[in-house]
């Protein structure tokens, strides 16, 4: 591995936890706060739409078009060039190995439609709040096709995490990369059971 695609690796490992980790986590925590009622996820969704626009444009093109558009290019590069031995080692690391690959594939179908849908039709006919995001999710194969998507996202999220703290040598050995292990599995059901939470209220409406 030459000294450019070593960097270009690091690079790529972090811009999955910052900023689009955050932005995931934020996203989450966003649409969870519809488990409190619809005022509330009204109330978040109106906060945001109140950054200015000249605060809001350039964050997101630089803090998040350019590292997603990265992430995703090099990403999909990697996992194409990378090697699934699945069928002939079948520990636990080489599935989840297979699973974060798989999962990058669905997450990013899922962001073209998402954001597509989200970002140039429903902002501005007729905005995003509870009432549409309900009428958005009450269709069962939306609903089904969006909970796949999310939660896929969210292994490939909480999974890069686990092997972040590998790659920059925060885990190094057994032990703390099987703790830490844990710990990006259970931020993977906090976060599921939330958001999957979150998108069943939508559809069953207030």
């Amino acid at each position: 591995m030459s000294n450019t695609e070593f960097y270009i690796r690091r690079l790529h490992s972090i811009s999955g936890i910052v900023p689009i980790g955050l932005f995931l986590l934020e996203h989450t925590a966003t649409i969870s706060t519809a488990l409190v009622g619809p005022q509330m996820f009204n109330a978040g969704v109106e906060h945001l739409a109140s950054i200015p626009t000249s605060v809001m444009i350039p964050l997101e093109i630089f803090a998040i078009a350019i590292p997603f558009l990265f992430h995703i290019i090099y990403g999909l590069m990697y996992a194409f060039d990378a090697q699934h031995n699945v069928g002939n080692y079948t520990y636990a690391r080489n599935r989840q190995f297979w699973l974060q690959r798989m999962t990058a594939f669905i997450t990013v179908a899922f962001l073209i439609w998402h954001v597509g849908y989200m970002r140039f039709f429903m902002k501005y006919s007729p905005g995003i709040n509870f009432n549409t995001m309900h009428d958005y999710l009450s269709n069962p194969i939306v609903m089904v096709l969006y909970i796949i998507g999310f939660v896929a996202a969210i292994y490939h999220f909480t999974n890069g995490l686990f092997t972040f703290c590998i790659t920059w040598g925060i885990a190094a050995g057994p032990k703390a990369q099987n703790f830490v292990n844990k710990l990006a599995w259970g931020l993977f059901a906090l976060m599921s059971v939330a958001g999957v939470a979150a998108v069943v209220k939508f559809a069953a409406g207030a």
